[in-house]
C-alpha cells in the first residue's frame, strides 16, 4: 500500500509538472465544446467502479489555478479492471465527435517488482443514451473506440530533470444518432494520471459570402462528407437568376465551393458584406447592374433607393427608353417648308427642326386638309389622297401627295415628332403651307387585254381612261420580268391604245402596267397584269431539264455540312442538330472560364442507363437578347453536324431551361497554345508532329463536308489528357483576341489577321484552302511552343510582308521537312498550297519514317523569302553585349557572357546552344529566346556584310 501511495504521489507531482511547463494552444474556433474537464474547478464527481480504482484528485494549471484530474496506480496486482464514467453528455446537432485526452503514464520499467502486472496502455469506450442510464457502469453495453498509448512516459529521474511533458491523444467517434452519450476509460494495470478530457464537435460558423448569409453548420458524420447549405441573401439582394447560393461545409469545419451568388436589388449597391440604397440623385435600374448611378441629364430623384429617375417638367421618357438615357421632349417645328406644285400633286421639302429635343429618332407626318374658299372651313383629305413614301414615320425631309382634286385649295402641315411627342401636353408644333392644284391628270388605265403571245414578243390593248383630265397625247407602257419585282424595268411608249412589245424571253412570265398622258403630265399607273411567252420550239428546255435531273441525283460519299444560316427559323436548326438534355442530369462543379456569352464550366453529366462522364458547360449569361441567345446556340448547331475525333464533340444543350447551356466533351488540357507554353521545350519533335496530324485530320474531315472554320489557331485548338488534339470554336460570333491589334476590321467583319490568307483579308474569300494558310501558322505555334506568330509586329506590317513575299522563318529545332511543310500552306496562290487530305499522307510519312523530317520535300517549289525575327532590334543598335541582353529582357545573365569572355556582338553571333548551355543557363525558354536573336544576329549580319561567319 505505500508503494501505491507513492506513486501517486509521483504522479500528483507529475501533474503540477507538466502542467506548469505546457501551455495551452488556444481554443479554435471551428469547435464546439461539449465537455471540458479542465475548466471544472469544483468536483466533477465522475464514477469510479470499482471505488477503490479511479481517484479525483485536485492539481494547478500553468496559472496555478486549480483543476480537477483522475488518476490510478493498481500496477501492483494483476487482472486490474478499473472504469471511470463521465456524466452523461448531450450532443446536440452533432454527428462526428472528438474526444481529446491529455495524460501522463509512468513507465513500468522505472517501476520495481511488478514485472507481468504493469501496463502502459488504457482503453476508452462511449456508450450512446438518449437520457441518462443512471451511476451503474454495465460494460458490455459499451462501445470500444481504441486502446490509447503514450508517446511518451515518465520515469523518476525525469522528475528531477522536470522534463515530463503531458502525452495529448484526439480520437474521433460517430456518426451518432442518439441525443447524448457517455465516455469510459477502463484501466487495466497503468499508473496514470488524466490530466484533461475535452469533447467537442466541429462546425462551420456562420458567414456571409456573396452577399449570402450561411448559418452555423454541423459537420458531416464522414471525414470525406460535405454538407451543402443553402444560402439566404441578405437584406435587399437577391438570389441571381436560376444561380442560388450554395456552399459546402467541411469535416473540418471550414467553408469550401461556393457555388451561384446574391445580387443587389434595383435601387441598391454593394458595400461590404451588405447592400446599401442609392443616394438621392443616384439609381440603379436593375440588379444586373454593379453601381448606382448619377440620374441622367433632365431627371432628378429625391428619395434612396431609387431604381430610376424622375423626369422633369417637360421632359419626358419613351415607355421603350431604359431609365440610363436622358429625359427628352418634342422636337420643334420643321424649318424653311416649301412646296412645288404639279398639277395635282404637290411636292414638299423642309428642313430638320432647329431642336430635335435631345433625341435621334426624329421622323415626320404629313397632316392635309382640303380648304373651301372661304377661311377657316378645312376637312382632312381622306383616304383618297396618296402619299408618297408615306404619310407618317417619313425619314427623310420630303414627300410627294398625289391624287389630289384639280382646281382645289389645301393646306399641308408638317410636324416632327419623336419618341416622346405622344407623351407631351404642350401645343404642337409645325410647318404649314397652303396651295391650290390646277388642271388634274388623268386616271388609271384600268382594262388592259392581251391581244397576242408570242414566244419573244406579246400584243396588248386598253381602254382610254375614265377620266382623262384633257387630251390624252400617249401612253407609257412599263413591263419587267417577274422575278425581278420592278427592280429593273422597261417601258415602251404608243399614241394609240395598243402596242407590241418585242425582244422578251421565252417561257418567261412578265408584268405590264400601263398609265396615259395629257398636257397635266402623267396619271398613275394601272393595274398590274402578268403575262407568260410561249415555250421555244428547240431542245433547250429539255437540256436543262435533264442537267437538273443529273444534279440532283449526285451525291457524296461523306456527310455535307447545312449552312444553318439557310434556316428561317434557328430553333429548329437547333433542334435538328443537337440533342436536348434534362438540366438534372448536368452538375455543374467550377468555373474554368468565361466566354462572350457568359461562363465556361466543367462538371458531370450522367445520362440515364450510362456512366456518368466529364463535360465541358457553356452557359448564356442572365439577361441575354434573343438575337445573343440565337448566336450563343449557333455553334451548338454547327457542331451538331460533326463526328469526327479530331473535332470536338457535342454532347447537347438545354434550351428549354435556364441557363441556356452547350454541353460538349471536357479537354482536361485546355487550349493548345497555353498548353504549348506551359509545357515549354518538353515534348519530341514526334510527339509534335502527332499533335498536328491529329489537327490536319480534323480539318480534312472538316473540309470534305464543305465547311470552312475561318479561324484556325492554337487558341482555338482543344487538348485532351492522351495529348489528341480536336478542332473547336465554331461560333461565327466572337471576340478573336483581347488585343486590340489581333484583327483587322474589313465590310463584314473582323479578321485575325496573323493567322488569314491573304486573299480572306482583302476579298474576303474563305475557302478550305484560306484553311490551310491558317494551320501552317498554327504549325509555326506548335513547333515554337506557342509563340506569337509574326512577334511584335503590328498588323499593317504584317500584312506588308506578306504581300512583299516574306514568310515566317523555321522555329528553334524546327526540322527543316516541317517548315518546308508550312511554306507550302502559305503559297500566294490558293491553287498551290496543299490539300488537307495531302497534308495529313505528309506527316504520316515522318511519323512512320522520322528521318524525312530532315528533308525539306513539299508539295509545291516556289521559293519564299524568310521574315527575319521582329522581336529582336537591329543588332547594330547595341554598342555592347549588355544593351542587347537588356533589348531581349535576358539582363539577367550579363555576369555569366562577361566571365565566359562573350565581350563583343560578334562572337556572341557564333555562339552555339552548347555554348549558351555552357553559361549555366538551364532554363529552355530562356535557352530558345536567346538562340533565337542569335540566329538572327547572323541573318542581319550576312545581309548587311555580305559575309560568312564561321557556326
Amino acid at each position: 500500500m505505500g508503494f501505491t501511495s507513492n506513486l501517486c504521489l509521483w504522479i500528483t507531482f507529475c501533474l503540477h509538472l507538466c502542467c506548469f511547463i505546457n501551455t495551452g494552444k488556444a481554443q479554435n474556433a471551428k469547435e464546439v465544446i461539449l465537455l471540458d474537464s479542465k475548466a471544472q474547478q469544483t468536483e466533477m464527481e465522475w464514477i469510479s467502479s470499482p471505488p477503490s480504482g479511479w481517484e479525483e484528485i485536485s492539481g494547478l494549471d500553468e496559472n496555478y489555478t486549480p483543476i480537477r484530474t483522475y488518476q490510478v496506480c493498481q500496477v501492483m496486482e494483476p487482472n486490474q479492471n478499473n472504469w471511470l464514467r463521465t456524466n452523461w453528455i448531450e450532443k446536440g446537432d452533432a454527428q462526428r465527435i472528438f474526444v481529446e485526452l491529455k495524460f501522463t503514464l509512468r513507465d513500468c520499467n522505472s517501476l520495481p517488482g511488478v514485472v507481468g502486472t504493469c501496463k502502459e496502455t488504457f482503453n476508452l469506450y462511449y456508450q450512446e443514451t438518449d437520457s441518462e442510464v443512471g451511476r451503474n457502469i454495465r460494460e458490455n453495453q459499451y462501445v470500444k473506440i481504441d486502446t490509447i498509448a503514450a508517446d511518451e512516459s515518465f520515469t523518476q529521474g525525469d522528475l528531477g530533470e522536470r522534463k515530463m511533458k503531458l502525452n495529448t491523444e484526439v480520437r474521433i467517434i460517430g456518426p451518432l444518432s442518439r441525443r447524448g452519450f457517455y465516455l469510459a476509460f477502463q484501466d487495466v494495470g497503468a499508473c496514470i494520471a488524466l490530466v484533461s478530457v475535452k469533447v467537442y464537435y466541429k462546425k462551420c460558423w456562420s458567414i456571409i459570402e456573396n452577399l449570402a448569409t450561411f448559418p452555423d453548420t454541423v459537420t458531416g458524420s464522414e471525414f470525406s462528407s460535405l454538407v451543402e447549405v443553402e444560402g439566404m441573401c441578405v437584406s435587399d439582394a437577391e438570389e441571381e437568376a436560376d444561380n442560388s447560393p450554395k456552399m459546402h461545409c467541411s469535416a473540418e469545419g471550414e467553408w469550401l465551393v461556393p457555388i451561384g451568388k446574391c445580387i443587389c436589388k434595383a435601387g441598391f449597391h454593394q458595400k461590404g458584406d451588405a447592400c446599401e440604397p442609392c443616394g438621392r440623385g443616384f439609381y440603379k435600374s436593375s440588379s444586373q447592374d454593379l453601381q448606382c448611378s448619377r440620374c441622367p441629364a433632365h431627371s432628378y430623384n429625391d428619395r434612396e433607393g431609387s431604381w430610376r429617375c424622375d423626369c422633369e417638367d417637360g421632359y419626358y421618357r419613351a415607355l421603350s427608353d431604359p431609365p440610363s438615357v436622358a429625359c427628352t421632349r418634342p422636337p420643334s417645328a420643321p424649318q424653311n417648308l416649301v412646296y412645288n406644285i404639279n398639277q395635282t400633286t404637290v411636292s414638299l421639302e423642309w428642313s430638320p427642326p432647329a431642336d430635335t429635343g435631345g433625341r435621334n429618332d426624329v421622323t415626320y407626318r404629313i397632316m392635309c386638309r382640303r380648304c373651301s374658299w372661304e377661311p377657316e372651313e378645312c376637312v382632312p383629305c381622306g383616304g383618297n389622297v396618296g402619299y408618297s413614301p408615306q404619310q407618317a414615320g417619313l425619314v427623310d425631309t420630303y414627300v410627294s401627295v398625289v391624287d389630289l382634286l384639280a382646281h382645289a385649295n389645301y393646306t399641308f402641315e408638317v410636324e416632327a415628332v419623336n419618341g416622346v411627342s405622344d407623351l407631351s401636353r404642350t401645343q404642337r408644333l409645325f410647318a404649314a403651307v397652303s396651295v391650290a392644284t390646277s388642271q388634274a391628270a388623268p386616271s388609271q388605265v384600268s382594262e388592259v387585254i392581251k391581244e397576242r403571245v408570242q414566244q419573244r414578243s406579246i400584243q396588248l390593248s386598253w381602254q382610254e381612261p375614265e377620266l382623262p383630265n384633257g387630251v390624252i397625247t400617249e401612253y407609257e407602257i412599263k413591263y419587267y420580268e417577274k422575278e425581278q419585282k420592278d427592280r429593273i424595268y422597261s417601258t415602251v411608249k404608243s399614241r394609240s391604245t395598243s402596242a407590241t412589245v418585242n425582244n422578251l424571253k421565252p417561257s418567261t412570265a412578265y408584268v405590264f402596267q400601263i398609265r396615259a398622258f395629257t398636257a397635266a403630265g402623267y396619271g398613275t399607273f394601272g393595274p398590274r397584269v402578268e403575262v407568260t411567252t410561249k415555250e421555244e420550239a428547240s431542245g433547250t428546255s429539255l437540256v436543262m431539264h435533264t442537267h437538273t435531273h443529273a444534279h440532283t441525283h449526285t451525291h457524296r460519299d461523306i456527310q455535307t455540312y447545312t449552312d444553318i444560316h439557310t434556316y428561317t427559323h434557328k430553333d429548329r436548326a437547333v433542334h435538328q442538330f443537337a440533342k436536348e438534355l434534362d438540366a438534372s442530369c448536368i452538375k455543374i462543379e467550377r468555373v474554368i472560364g468565361a466566354g462572350e456569352f457568359g461562363e465556361v464550366c466543367s462538371g458531370r453529366l450522367k445520362l440515364p442507363g450510362k456512366r456518368d462522364t466529364s463535360v465541358a458547360i457553356k452557359t448564356l449569361k442572365v439577361g441575354y437578347s434573343e438575337k445573343q441567345r440565337r448566336d450563343f446556340l449557333c455553334e451548338a448547331s454547327i457542331m451538331g453536324q460533326f463526328d469526327h475525333p479530331n473535332v470536338v464533340h457535342l454532347e447537347g444543350v438545354v434550351t428549354r431551361g435556364k441557363p441556356v447551356m452547350i454541353v460538349i466533351e471536357y479537354m482536361e488540357n485546355g487550349s493548345l497554345d497555353a498548353f504549348l507554353r506551359k509545357h515549354d521545350g518538353q515534348f519530341t519533335v514526334i510527339q509534335l508532329v502527332g499533335m498536328l496530324r491529329g489537327i490536319a485530320a480534323g480539318m480534312r474531315y472538316l473540309s470534305d463536308m464543305g465547311y470552312v472554320h475561318r479561324d484556325l489557331a492554337a487558341r482555338n485548338i482543344l487538348v485532351n489528357s492522351n495529348l489528341v488534339c480536336k478542332v473547336s470554336d465554331f461560333g461565327l460570333s466572337r471576340v478573336i483576341d483581347d488585343d486590340p491589334e489581333a484583327v483587322y476590321t474589313t465590310t463584314g467583319g473582323k479578321i485575325p489577321v496573323r493567322w488569314t490568307a491573304m486573299e480572306a483579308i482583302q476579298y474576303r474569300k474563305f475557302t478550305s484552302a484560306s484553311d490551310v494558310w491558317s494551320y501552317g501558322i498554327v504549325m509555326w505555334e506548335v513547333m515554337s511552343y506557342g509563340e506569337r506568330p509574326y512577334w511584335d509586329m503590328s498588323n499593317q506590317d504584317v500584312i506588308k510582308a506578306i504581300e512583299e513575299g516574306y514568310r515566317l522563318p523555321a522555329p528553334m529545332d524546327c526540322p527543316p521537312g516541317l517548315h518546308q511543310l508550312m511554306l507550302d500552306c502559305w503559297q500566294k496562290e490558293r491553287a498551290d498550297r496543299p490539300k488537307f487530305d495531302q497534308i495529313v499522307g505528309i506527316l504520316d510519312k515522318m511519323i512512320r519514317n522520322p528521318n524525312t523530317l530532315k528533308t525539306p520535300v513539299g508539295t509545291c517549289t516556289r521559293p519564299i523569302s524568310p521574315l527575319l525575327d521582329q522581336s529582336t532590334p537591329d543588332f547594330a543598335a547595341f554598342r555592347s553585349v549588355g544593351e542587347w541582353l537588356d533589348a531581349i529582357k535576358m539582363e539577367r545573365y550579363r555576369d555569366n557572357f562577361t566571365a565566359a569572355g562573350y565581350s563583343s556582338l560578334e562572337s556572341v553571333a557564333r555562339m552555339s546552344i552548347e555554348d549558351v548551355m555552357s553559361l549555366g543557363i538551364t532554363l529552355v525558354g530562356h535557352q530558345k529566346k536567346i538562340m533565337s536573336s542569335i540566329q538572327t544576329m547572323r541573318a542581319q549580319m550576312l545581309h548587311l556584310h555580305g559575309t560568312g561567319i564561321q557556326v
